[in-house]
């Protein structure tokens, strides 16, 4: 049977307080101050973290829209069909 190990909050604090700064350089900035904070002004998450969705991104055109047309309507006529592809491999859908 495998033991699992749990760390209380009191010894991670321990570890965290015990441990030992690197030295800085005299011209070190915060990382706060190098990026963005809050570029989207919700505050949820920073936008270095996660930037906002480009609003009407550049649309496919030649062979890469063909490209995509051909992928999309493969797993359409592979569900169609009521066939599986969700792990890269083609099999029955029945008893998924």
């Amino acid at each position: 049977m495998d033991t699992v190990l749990a760390i209380t909050d009191e010894e991670l604090t321990a570890e965290a307080l015990s441990a030992v700064p690197e030295d800085l350089s005299d011209d070190a900035v915060p990382w706060t101050d190098v990026v963005d904070d809050d570029v989207d002004g919700f505050g949820l998450l920073p936008g270095w973290y996660m930037p906002a969705p480009m609003i009407g991104g550049r649309m496919l055109d030649g062979w890469r829209r063909r490209l995509a047309l051909v992928v999309i309507v493969a797993f359409l006529a592979i569900n169609a069909a009521g066939l599986c592809s969700t792990y890269g491999i083609v099999e029955l859908a029945a008893g998924h």
